[in-house]
């Protein structure tokens, strides 16, 4: 029997906390990408768990960037009927060739967050994104931008990142949309005030899910606009390591690209999962604009040993 059999479908009026639901989305609808104000999204946690009721959701993922701190506060908003996968959004890069390096981002779902390893990975990336923020907003500021880093760190209300400093810029007319900001003019892949940033190796990405008892998929793999990406070879590699799945539908994929995907899943056995990647207003795509299958969602909490879907309130989890 599937997760969702029998479950209850108790919705919002479409207006709970201010928020419009999204009236297209299918009954039982899974969306296994999400952020909150825990890292880049514009939501509060307990805002998106509200939102996704309102807008006919069955099951969502919060996979806030490098953390879980926004888990408890969703757990403790969870409309009757709403389940709630924790999860995370784990930088990290893979190299190919000799000189060559690709960012990667891997949706980690139902690890322990307390296993201590992944735990202070997770807490090094989070501070590494500060870091890194902080120096973009310097680069700036020594060529004349009135962007300054206490508003940046005043525009977050969680971990301050790149997308806090678009914003910034925003606010300070130097660029129309936040959008606009993430060009190699601006903040952008290799552009004039873009700052790297350290991140494990995707090898060991997967590695440290797997030993927290989560499943790894790996998120928008052939998003294109997004800057470089992978090749299959690198993905079988990535499966041979312990990958569980492939976000196939993603808003920043082609059909090309989703067809390619679904035939390499195939092949490599990997689980397929379809998500939103909502952020709230910053981008387009609302709440279940794409979404994953039920037997999808029954296979990845097969996979995984470290927690459970929530139903209900949890303890405070990454700071």
């Amino acid at each position: 029997m599937g997760l969702l059999s029998g479950m209850a479908c108790d919705l919002y009026d479409g207006k709970e906390g201010g928020l419009n639901a999204h009236p297209a989305i299918p009954a039982d609808a899974i969306d296994l990408h999400t952020h909150s104000t825990a890292s880049d999204g514009l939501l509060r946690p307990a805002d998106v768990v509200r939102l996704a009721a309102a807008s006919g959701l069955a099951v969502i993922a919060l996979t806030d960037h490098d953390t879980t701190s926004g888990v408890a506060e969703a757990a403790a908003a969870l409309p009757s009927g709403l389940t709630l996968l924790p999860g995370a959004e784990i930088s990290c890069r893979v190299r190919v060739g000799h000189d060559r390096w690709v960012s990667l981002h891997l949706l980690a779902y139902l690890f322990d967050p307390t296993e201590p390893v992944f735990a202070a990975v997770r807490a090094r990336l989070r501070s590494e994104r500060i870091t890194r923020a902080q120096r973009m907003v310097e680069k700036l500021a020594a060529d004349g931008h009135p962007v300054d880093w206490e508003r940046v760190r005043a525009l977050a209300d969680g971990v301050v990142g790149r997308p806090h400093v678009a914003e910034a810029l925003v606010e300070a007319g130097l660029v129309g949309t936040v959008q606009d900001a993430f060009t190699p003019a601006w903040i952008g892949a290799g552009g004039r005030y873009w700052v790297g940033k350290d991140e494990p190796d995707v090898t060991e990405a997967i590695r440290l899910v797997r030993d927290a008892g989560g499943v790894s998929v790996l998120a928008h793999a052939f998003a294109s606009r997004r800057g470089k990406t992978i090749g299959p070879d690198v993905i079988a590699e990535m499966a041979r390591e312990g990958l569980g799945g492939l976000e196939v539908d993603h808003p920043d994929h082609t059909p090309d690209a989703r067809a390619q995907l679904r035939r390499l899943a195939a092949d490599l056995d990997l689980i397929t999962t379809g998500a939103s990647d909502f952020h709230g207003a910053s981008k387009p795509q609302p709440l279940g604009a794409e979404t994953t299958a039920e037997r999808a969602l029954d296979a990845l909490v097969a996979a995984s040993r470290g927690a459970e879907p929530v139903t209900g309130p949890v303890t405070e989890q990454d700071p």
